[in-house]
């Protein structure tokens, strides 16, 4: 049952990274204007043509990153291996916090960002506790 568990929780992040990765590349423009509002947008999309390419460039790398996580994911969640399984969960654990603490410590600094930094960080502790989850479940079958 805890692959199971493991292979449910792996598409999952891997739809939303892939998700989220497709639409940082394609739709970055809409994202910005969708989430931030048009004159928020209108900062963080640059004041220059260079910039503007600069930024479209960035966001879009970012996003191939994140379309590239998303494949990751969907190819570690066919792996059956109990010892990996926990040992990536509590990667993945780590990784959730350290982008929490990040959004806490420097995107709450950015004045155009306003109040998106709180949304994440929740984003994040939701994720990260997934895997919490899955560790707990993994650890009661384990000492039962």
């Amino acid at each position: 049952m805890e692959s199971y568990t493991f292979f449910v929780i792996c598409v999952l992040h891997s739809v939303v990274a892939l998700t989220c990765g497709a639409i940082m590349m394609f739709y970055t423009n809409e994202l910005v204007v969708f989430s931030h509002g048009k004159e928020t947008a209108s900062k963080l999309t640059g004041s220059t043509p260079h910039d503007q390419l600069l930024i479209q460039t960035s966001d879009s790398f970012s996003g191939l990153l994140l379309f590239a996580i998303g494949f990751l994911l969907m190819m570690v969640a066919f792996v059956k291996d109990k010892e990996f399984q926990g040992f990536f969960a509590r990667g993945c654990v780590l990784l959730h916090v350290a982008m929490a603490v990040w959004r806490i410590y420097f995107d709450r600094k950015l004045e155009d960002l306003g109040g998106t930094w709180l949304r994440l960080v929740v984003g994040d502790i939701v994720l990260g506790l997934s895997w919490c989850f899955f560790l707990v479940y993994t650890w009661r079958e384990k000492y039962d």
